[in-house]
C-alpha cells in the first residue's frame, strides 16, 4: 500500500523508489499475498471483505441529524471576556462567507453576553442610586453643602478604581457590587461633616470659617472611629477561604478602598468647600428653598416630636429595652421556626443544561448512538409541549455527542470507553424570558425519556454561576466494594423519589467481565508461551493496524479486523491456536479460563474504599429544598446505613458550607474584637464600646424581616451582609454617643441624651436614607441575573433602615440603664461598707431574685420544667435564654415600680 525509498544513483540526482502506493479500496483488494507455480494468485480481495467507513470511532457530534464539531474558545485568568467575544465574532463572520452552503457557524453559550447583561444591569441600578442620594442631598442640605458632599462619591469611586488596578483586580460582577453598595456610605463621612458645620453655622451663628474649621475637628474622632469600625466589619471578610472566600475576595478590598478614599477627601478637601458653602448660604438664593422648607420641618420635628419621645423613652427605658428584645426574639423566632430558609449559596441560574449517559459493558456504538437519538427526541418533545403550553419554545440550541461527555461529565465516565459514553448540551431561552426554572424542564425531559435496555446511568445537570460542589453528596464507606454499590444503589433510589432531584450519579461503576487465561500443561507441552498466546489473541480481538497515511487535511488508517461474526459469546470454544510444529489445536484445550467480575475504579481514602453518591437539587422552592435536605440527613442515611451496615457522611456543598461558615465566624469574632479595641481608644472607656456595640444584633431584626418580607432565603451572602454591616451599624451610635458625652460635660445626662438625639436626628436620618437608597434600585430588581446579589442587599437596606430606628431608642435606653446600674454599684458599696450587716442584706436579696427566676416555673406549672437540666449545649442554651428573660421581666416589674411610686418618693422627700 505504499512505496519505499531504496536509494540514490549516479551523483544523487535521481532517487530509487520501490512500489506504487495503492490507498483505494479496488487498489487495496488488487494486492498479490501468495503466487502459485501454477500461476494461481491470491489477493486480498479472495480472502478478505474491505470496506470503506467513515470516522465512527471517538467523539462526534450533532445538531439534529447533521454532524457538528465545537470549538471551544476560553480566556486566560486576566483576560477580557468580552472583548476576546467580539474577537472571536469577527472570526467566524469572516470564515462564514469561505464555507460551502449549508455549513453555518453559530456561536453557543456566549458567556460574554452574561457578563455584559450583568455589568449593565449593576451599573444602571448604580446610577439610578446615585440620582436617589443626589436626590435627597439636596433636600436636606443647601445646594452648595450638597454639591460639594455629592462630589466625594466620584472623588472616591475614582480614587478606589486606581487602588484596585494597582492592587491588581479588575472590574467584574462582584467588584462592581462592592463599589454600587458604598455608593450610599461613601457620602456618610461628608455628610456628618458637613452637616454639623451647617449647624453650627445655622444654630451658633458661627462664621462660615469657623463652622467648617470647627464642624471638622468636632467630627474628626467619631469620622474617623465610623470609617475604621467599617473597615475592620469588612477586613473580616479576608479571613474566609476556600472557594467561596475566592469569590468574594474583592468585595473587602473594594470596599476599604472606598472608605479610605472618602476619608481622605472628607478631611482634607471637603472643609475649604463648605467654607465657601455657607457664606453664599447666607444669601439665601431661591434654588436653597427646598432644603430650607425640609429643615423647617426637620427642626419641628426634633422640637415637638424627637425631645418628648426620648424623655418618654428614658423614663421607660426597662419596658424599652424588653420591647426590643421581644422583637429581636419575634425575628429569631422567623429563622428558628422556617418561616426563614438557610440556602448556603443560591446560585443564579445559567441557560445551559447538560445531559449524560453511559452504557453497560457489552454495549455497541450503535446502542450509544440510538440513547443519543433518543435523548434528541425527548428534548425536541418536552420543548414542543413547554411551547403549546406557554407560547414559546423554551430550547434555542440542542447538540448531542457520542463518544464523550457534555459539560461536566459523569464521575465514572473516566474508566469507562468512549464508545460507550454520549450526552447532550441544552441551550434555554434567557431565565427571565420563560415562567419555569430550568429544573422542571429537567423533570420534564426525564420523565419523558425512554430509557435503553443497556442503558447503566443518566443524568441532567443544569448550570450554575459560581463555585460550590454538588448539593447533595453522600460519601459511603466502611465495607466491600459489592456493599458499597449495593449502598449507593440504594441511596439513589430513595432520593430518585423527589422530584426536585436530578443528576444522581456514584463514583462506582461496573466494569466488564474479564477473563482470565493460564496454559494448562498440554500448551505447555505444546510449545506455547503465555506472551506469544496473548498477542496473538490481542491481534485476533482487537485487530491490527496495518498503515496510516494522509487523506486530506485527515488522516487515514488501514486496519485488519476479524468480522464481527467470529467475535461471539463461543469465541474461546471455536478458536484454533497454531503451535511452534505448526498443528492447530483448539484455544480451550490449553487453557484455562477464570472469569471474574467487578468495578472499573474503587476509589480508597485513608485505606478505606469510599463511593460517593452525588445528585442536583432544585432550589426554585427554598422550604421544599430544605424539607428534602432534613429527610436525608435525618431518615434516608440512616436507613441506608442501618440496611448495608456502612458509614457516611454529607461532603460536596456541605463540606464547603461547613469550612465557609466556619471562616465567616472568625472573622466575625475578630472583626467585633478589632470595633472594641478601637472603639476604647476612640472613647479612652473600656464600657462605652460595649454601649455602641450593643445596636449590632438589632440589625438582625431587619435583616431576617426583609428576607421573611421578600421571600428569599438566608445564604452566604447574607452572611456577607451582617458582617460588613456589624461596621456600619454603629457609626449612627458613635456619632450619637460621642455628642452625649459632649452635653453631659455641661449638663445632666438626661437631659445631655435628650439635646444629643434630637440634635444629631438629621445626620443619622441623612446617613441611613442614602445608604438605603443608593441600594434600592437593586432591592426591586426582577432580573434572575442579580438574584444571588439580593440577599446582601436586603441585609443592608433592611438591617441598616431598621437600625436607626433601633439606634435612636437602644442607644438611650441603655445610658440610662448603665447610669443606673452605676448607682447601683455605688449603693452596694456603701452597703458592703457597713459591714456584715449590708452584706448579709444583699445576699438574701440576691437569693430571693434568683429563687424567684429558677422556681417561677414550678410555682406556675405545678412541677420543675424538664429541660433545666445542662446535660447538653442545646438545653443549657434554653436555661440561659430562660434566665435572662426572668431577669429581664424583673427588671421591668422594678422599673415601673419606680416609675408608679416616683411621686409618692418625691412627696416623702418633700417632708
Amino acid at each position: 500500500v505504499a512505496t519505499a525509498p531504496a536509494g540514490e544513483v549516479g551523483d544523487g540526482s535521481a532517487r530509487v523508489r520501490t512500489g506504487t502506493a495503492r490507498r483505494s479500496a479496488d487498489q487495496i483488494a488488487a494486492i498479490v499475498l501468495k503466487s502459485a507455480p501454477d500461476g494461481t494468485k491470491v489477493s486480498i480481495g479472495d480472502i478478505a471483505t474491505i470496506t470503506v467507513s467513515g470516522a465512527t470511532r471517538g467523539r462526534a457530534a450533532f445538531v439534529g441529524d447533521n454532524p457538528a464539531m465545537t470549538i471551544r474558545v476560553e480566556r486566560t485568568p486576566d483576560g477580557d471576556a468580552i472583548r476576546m467575544q467580539a474577537a472571536v465574532t469577527d472570526v467566524a463572520a469572516a470564515m462564514q462567507a469561505t464555507l460551502p452552503p449549508g455549513v453555518t457557524i453559530d456561536l453557543v453559550r456566549t458567556r460574554a453576553d452574561q457578563i455584559t447583561d450583568r455589568l449593565q444591569l449593576l451599573l444602571d441600578n448604580g446610577l439610578m442610586g446615585l440620582g436617589l442620594v443626589l436626590l435627597l442631598l439636596f433636600l436636606f442640605l443647601n445646594a452648595r453643602t450638597a454639591l460639594w458632599v455629592a462630589a466625594g462619591i466620584p472623588v472616591s469611586m475614582l480614587a478606589a478604581v486606581a487602588a484596585m488596578y494597582v492592587g491588581g483586580l479588575t472590574l467584574n460582577m462582584i467588584s462592581l457590587f462592592a463599589l454600587i453598595i458604598m455608593l450610599g456610605v461613601v457620602v456618610d463621612d461628608a455628610i456628618v461633616v458637613a452637616e454639623h458645620a451647617d449647624w453650627r453655622a445655622r444654630t451658633l451663628g458661627e462664621d462660615p470659617l469657623t463652622a467648617a474649621e470647627y464642624g471638622a475637628r468636632r467630627m474628626g474622632a467619631p469620622v474617623v472611629a465610623s470609617t475604621l469600625t467599617t473597615v475592620i466589619a469588612f477586613w473580616g471578610l479576608v479571613v474566609i477561604g476556600g472557594r467561596f472566600g475566592d469569590l468574594i475576595a474583592d468585595i473587602p478590598f473594594t470596599v476599604i478602598a472606598v472608605l479610605l478614599a472618602s476619608l481622605v477627601e472628607c478631611f482634607l478637601i471637603l472643609p475649604n468647600h463648605m467654607f465657601h458653602a455657607l457664606k453664599a448660604a447666607h444669601a439665601a438664593p431661591w434654588y436653597d428653598a427646598p432644603s430650607r422648607a425640609v429643615n423647617r420641618g426637620m427642626a419641628w420635628f426634633q422640637d415637638r416630636m424627637m425631645k418628648p419621645a426620648m424623655r418618654a423613652v428614658i423614663t421607660w427605658r426597662y419596658p424599652v429595652m424588653a420591647l426590643l428584645l421581644a422583637l429581636l426574639a419575634s425575628q429569631a423566632a422567623l429563622f428558628i421556626r422556617g418561616d426563614v430558609q438557610f440556602r448556603f449559596f443560591d446560585a443564579p441560574e445559567q441557560s445551559s443544561i447538560s445531559g449524560n449517559f453511559a452504557m453497560l459493558p457489552g454495549a455497541t456504538r450503535d446502542d450509544s448512538l440510538a440513547m443519543m437519538h433518543e435523548m434528541q427526541r425527548a428534548t425536541a418533545a418536552t420543548a414542543a409541549r413547554l411551547a403549546e403550553e406557554h407560547g414559546t419554545d423554551p430550547v434555542d440550541y440542542a447538540v448531542a455527542e457520542v463518544g464523550g461527555g457534555a459539560g461536566r461529565g459523569l464521575a465514572s465516565a473516566d474508566t469507562k470507553d468512549a464508545d460507550l459514553l454520549g450526552g447532550i448540551s441544552i441551550e434555554l431561552i434567557d431565565p427571565d424570558l420563560r415562567p419555569y426554572s430550568s429544573f422542571e424542564f429537567i423533570a420534564a425531559l426525564e420523565s419523558e425519556i425512554r430509557r435503553h435496555p443497556l442503558l447503566e446511568e443518566l443524568s441532567f445537570r443544569g448550570g450554575r454561576f459560581g463555585p460550590g460542589g454538588d448539593a447533595i453528596s453522600v460519601d459511603l464507606f466502611g465495607t466491600s466494594a459489592e456493599g458499597l454499590k449495593a449502598a449507593a444503589e440504594d441511596l439513589k433510589a430513595r432520593l430518585s423519589q423527589y422530584p426536585e432531584v436530578s443528576a444522581l450519579e456514584d463514583t462506582l461503576a461496573y466494569d466488564k467481565d474479564e477473563l482470565i487465561l493460564n496454559l494448562t500443561p498440554q500448551g505447555q507441552a505444546l510449545g506455547f508461551s503465555i506472551d506469544a498466546l496473548g498477542r496473538d489473541l490481542r491481534d485476533r480481538l482487537a485487530g491490527i493496524e496495518a498503515a496510516t497515511y494522509p487523506d486530506g487535511p485527515r488522516s487515514a488508517a488501514i486496519r485488519v479486523e476479524l468480522p464481527a461474526a467470529e467475535l461471539t459469546a463461543d469465541f474461546m470454544d471455536r478458536t484454533l491456536m497454531r503451535a511452534p510444529d505448526g498443528a492447530y489445536v483448539p484455544l480451550s484445550d490449553i487453557v484455562t479460563v477464570t472469569r471474574t467480575a467487578g468495578f472499573s475504579t474503587v476509589y480508597r481514602e485513608n485505606g478505606a474504599r469510599v463511593v460517593t453518591v452525588s445528585a442536583d437539587l432544585a432550589e426554585d422552592n427554598p422550604a421544599r429544598a430544605a424539607e428534602i435536605e432534613r429527610a436525608l440527613r435525618e431518615e434516608i442515611i440512616p436507613a441506608v446505613e442501618a440496611a448495608h451496615a456502612v458509614a457516611s457522611r454529607q461532603s460536596g456543598a456541605k463540606a464547603e458550607e461547613a469550612a465557609f461558615l466556619g471562616g465567616a465566624a472568625e472573622g466575625m469574632i475578630l472583626a467585633l474584637i478589632g470595633i472594641y479595641l478601637c472603639l476604647a481608644w476612640i472613647f479612652e472607656s473600656w464600657t462605652r464600646p460595649v454601649v455602641v456595640m450593643s445596636v449590632i444584633p438589632f440589625g438582625l431584626v431587619g435583616a431576617i424581616f426583609g428576607h421573611w418580607h421578600w421571600g428569599v432565603p438566608l445564604s452566604m451572602f447574607s452572611i456577607v451582609g451582617l458582617i460588613g454591616m456589624s461596621g456600619i451599624i454603629i457609626n449612627d451610635a458613635i456619632v450619637l454617643i460621642s455628642t452625649v458625652d459632649e452635653y453631659a460635660e455641661k449638663r445632666g445626662l438626661r437631659p445631655a441624651i435628650v439635646d444629643a438625639v434630637a440634635d444629631r436626628f438629621r445626620p443619622v436620618l441623612l446617613t441611613t436614607a442614602t445608604t438605603v437608597l443608593g441600594l434600592a434600585p437593586l432591592l426591586f430588581e426582577r432580573s434572575s441575573q442579580a438574584a444571588f446579589l439580593k440577599p446582601t442587599i436586603i441585609t443592608l437596606s433592611y438591617g441598616l433602615g431598621f437600625g436607626m430606628i433601633l439606634v435612636l431608642l437602644v442607644v438611650p435606653a441603655i445610658l440610662a440603664a448603665q447610669e443606673d446600674i452605676t448607682r447601683m454599684i455605688r449603693a452596694a458599696r456603701r452597703g458592703l461598707s457597713r459591714g456584715p450587716r449590708g452584706l448579709l442584706a444583699g445576699a438574701m436579696a440576691g437569693s430571693l431574685a434568683l429563687g424567684a427566676i429558677v422556681l417561677l416555673p414550678a410555682l406556675v406549672t405545678g412541677h420543675a420544667p424538664a429541660w433545666l437540666g445542662l446535660a447538653d449545649a442545646g438545653k443549657g442554651m434554653a436555661f440561659g435564654i430562660y434566665v435572662a428573660g426572668s431577669a429581664l421581666i424583673c427588671a421591668m416589674i422594678w422599673g415601673l415600680g419606680r416609675v408608679m411610686l416616683k411621686p409618692a418618693r418625691q412627696a416623702r422627700a418633700t417632708r
